[in-house]
């Protein structure tokens, strides 16, 4: 596995309310570790560049930076905002912090992907489903996202529908990857 030698900065986006799993789910443990945990196991071979997007002070003991939302209550498109306004970096790999069965490798073919492409943005799919939280964002969408917001558009997939974006479809052996678990249920159903 290479390291990612280009300007890449890691945003994992921690602010949600978290209603449907009622607790703070980035520090839900699956397998004895949390959620969080096992994303930055998976961020950290390839950049040491990571923040963590909340201002919630349970993530405080992970020493890693934390940056609350610049405008509460607008959710992905928020939190989005927030980190590519945040970042000096050309490409912001943003991810939901409820991804525990993500990989590196899958991380590493996404932001290659993105690299490679001439798009605003390289977004994971499994061919069906989308899922813009596990993308790749050039800073230069800064203002498209505060226009989003200003305008109350907040849907994140159609605001990733409207830019310039290219739709990684992963392989079947890979897609557990994109699994996000948001309700007790869906942690109990994982393996």
């Amino acid at each position: 596995m290479l390291r990612i030698k280009e300007d890449i900065a890691v945003y994992i986006l921690c602010g949600g309310k978290s209603s449907r799993m009622k607790t703070e789910k980035g520090l839900v443990e699956f397998h004895g570790r949390p959620f969080l945990q096992w994303i930055l196991d998976a961020v950290t071979p390839l950049t040491s560049k990571i923040t963590l997007v909340t201002k919630n002070p349970a993530y405080a003991s992970y020493g890693l930076p934390m940056i609350p939302d610049l405008v509460e209550d607008q959710g992905p498109v928020g939190g989005i905002f927030t980190a590519l306004a945040d970042s000096s970096s050309k490409y912001n790999l943003i991810l939901s912090c409820d991804i525990p069965k993500i990989s590196t490798e899958v991380l590493d073919s996404l932001i290659q992907s993105a690299i490679d492409s001439d798009k605003d943005v390289c977004i994971l799919s499994d061919g069906k489903h989308d899922y813009p939280l596990i993308g790749c964002y050039q800073k230069y969408l800064l203002p498209a996202f505060q226009q989003a917001i200003e305008q109350n558009h907040l849907k994140l997939c159609s605001l990733v529908d409207s830019l310039r974006n290219n739709k990684l479809v992963i392989s079947q052996k890979d897609q557990a990857a994109l699994r996000n678990i948001n309700t007790p249920a869906e942690l109990l159903s994982l393996t």
